[in-house]
């Protein structure tokens, strides 16, 4: 079962269990007259809407690029984490409001023995969505699945109050329910918080993770014929579709003929391996003139003078029009780049002063 069909699948699953849970408490809440059952009902239906829009999202995700949207259509399912995040948020609020609501009526509720069987029975099936739902939302890397998994579990939580409410109830004429329906409310509240965050990070453009990036530049690494790599920038349109670009420093005697297959060779493996569909940039190596190799040293002893130079590369040297380039990857810590590339090429003109200068600073997209 492919990643699109197990997304659905598990969805699926998910609407035909809370479809059962809301006929039966909502049944029940009407018979006891418990204002905390039927806000449990009312929350089971707002995740079988989450389970929905998740179906909703992952089919739309799965369309073929067209003319207007030429890396497709993956990004949808950022959309969907942050609907299903919407929804966890107002099943919070509305806990909240329906168990602050229940204790200035001073509601008071009737609990039968059927009553209990089917709020824990309740909790066991909703345990055991949440558990399924993350389960398989790791597997396949789906943040719906995760959002949706999450808010399960709190749904089950929700029940266990509503559960205990009905026991202190129903043993000591003593109503708690509607200070339990408060705090779990807060719980989910804060919860779908911390999911809206991660959907919206998402939405604006994450760096990739560390492991990710090493992975990919060990690949390219692994040539011979490239003495390093650098530049890494990753832009991801959804799950496995990343599209980016990278330099590789290669020996300055390599011609054209030689590099075209290299960087085809490594463009197909990096998309292999990873799924990245990446671009490759050349810097030459021209390090053979014991001049030039000295003048290097000196630009990489920048990194020990300046602490939020993070990696210096790049360079080359052009002999006859006297220029010196390189690259310089600064920290996002630093408050004042520019100010630092003009005290760069100052350090370097004192230093080496029959040349000119050309330093650009790179951003640290990616480890």
């Amino acid at each position: 079962m492919n990643r699109e069909k197990k997304i659905i699948h598990t969805s699926v699953v998910g609407i035909i269990g809370n479809v059962l849970l809301v006929t039966g408490k909502a049944i029940i809440g009407l018979i006891a007259g418990s204002i905390s059952i039927i806000l449990d009902a009312i929350n089971n239906l707002t995740d079988t809407l989450s389970s929905i829009v998740t179906i909703i999202g992952t089919k739309l995700s799965a369309k073929k690029p067209d003319k207007k949207h030429p890396y497709g259509h993956g990004r949808v399912e950022y959309l969907t984490s942050l609907a299903v995040s919407i929804i966890i948020l107002v099943t919070g609020g509305s806990a909240i409001y329906q168990s602050i609501n229940s204790l200035i009526k001073g509601d008071t509720a009737e609990y039968s023995d059927i009553s209990f069987i089917i709020i824990s029975l309740a909790i066991l099936v909703k345990v055991g969505l949440g558990l399924y739902f993350r389960k398989v939302a790791k597997k396949v890397n789906s943040d719906a699945l995760k959002g949706s998994g999450t808010d399960a579990l709190f749904d089950s939580l929700l029940s266990l109050a509503t559960l205990i409410g009905a026991l202190v109830a129903r043993f000591t004429g003593v109503f708690i329910e509607g200070y339990l329906g408060i705090l779990i409310g807060l719980f989910i509240i804060k919860t779908g918080v911390e999911i809206l965050k991660d959907a919206v990070s998402s939405i604006i453009g994450e760096r990739a993770s560390n492991e990710f990036a090493i992975a990919i530049k060990q690949t390219v690494n692994s040539f011979p014929e490239v003495i390093g790599s650098y530049d890494l920038i990753l832009n991801n349109y959804g799950h496995n579709r990343s599209i980016g670009s990278i330099h590789i420093e290669v020996d300055d005697s390599l011609t054209a003929k030689e590099i075209h297959p290299l960087t085809r060779k490594i463009a197909q493996e990096v998309y292999l391996k990873f799924g990245v569909i990446l671009t490759i940039g050349i810097y030459a190596s021209n390090t053979s003139n014991p001049e030039i190799r000295e003048i290097r040293k000196d630009v990489y002893k920048l990194m020990d003078v300046y602490s939020n130079i993070k990696q210096i590369h790049g360079f080359y040297v052009d002999e006859q029009l006297k220029t010196i380039s390189f690259d310089i990857l600064i920290s996002f810590d630093e408050e004042k780049p520019d100010e630092l590339r003009k005290q760069i090429i100052s350090d370097m003109k004192n230093k080496h002063p029959n040349y000119e200068y050309y330093v650009v600073i790179d951003n640290d997209f990616s480890e």
